[in-house]
């Protein structure tokens, strides 16, 4: 496979969070006497916190607060529990490895204060060439912008770019980028991974690998 770059999405990928930030949209929506249901929260699992909460704050009895509100709220809860958080098998010394042979981004969905905190956790603050998160763009994923701009940040042509992404929205952003688009199956099952067309679908880092050579 020719290509000069990879870009890579944070959590689900290099770092567990799902659960983590399900707690803390749940500890925020209770503020609000909202009790989340699972079959409620199930269709937001892997979206964007963006996404989720502007979604979530119909459930919450006028007058309701802003979803930028909710988003500092959540975040405050997400951080006092973000130690639970463990790295993905295998994504640290990838990182390592990629860094060394390609020009390697961060594509993410999280804040810029999450992002930074996970990337230190992982021991990655200095990996990456380009990090793009959620305080530096428009439009959440499944929109392209964060690999548009995570591209063009390594100087690097979509289309030149290996995008490593575990959630349905992630891969359609990375798909609408032009990316060649790895799905890891961290998240979600093949089969709705599939739907999203990914050219690979992987279920470690050592498959990434593989395709590499």
């Amino acid at each position: 496979m020719k290509i000069s770059s990879i870009i890579f999405d944070m959590d689900g990928v290099l770092i567990d969070t799902e659960s983590i930030h399900k707690l803390g949209t749940l500890q925020t929506l209770a503020q609000f006497g909202v009790i989340v249901t699972d079959e409620q929260y199930g269709p937001y699992r892997g979206q964007p916190d963006t996404l989720i909460m502007a979604g979530l704050v119909n459930l919450i009895s006028e007058p309701r607060p802003s979803v930028q509100e909710l988003l500092r709220l959540k975040d405050a809860h997400y951080a006092a529990s973000e130690h639970l958080a463990a790295p993905i098998p295998g994504a640290v010394d990838f990182v390592l490895w990629a860094r060394e042979h390609y020009k390697i981004a961060l594509a993410t969905s999280c804040s810029p204060r999450n992002c930074k905190s996970a990337l230190q956790m992982l021991g990655l603050q200095d990996a990456f060439q380009c990090i793009v998160d959620r305080g530096a763009v428009t439009h959440p994923k499944p929109h392209p912008e964060v690999y548009l701009k995570a591209a063009a940040g390594i100087g690097s042509a979509p289309c030149d770019c290996l995008a490593i992404e575990d959630s349905l929205n992630g891969l359609a952003a990375a798909k609408a980028a032009g990316c060649i688009v790895v799905a890891l199956t961290t998240s979600f099952p093949k089969a709705e991974l599939r739907e999203l067309s990914p050219e690979f679908i992987v279920d470690s880092f050592s498959e990434v690998t593989n395709l590499l050579y």
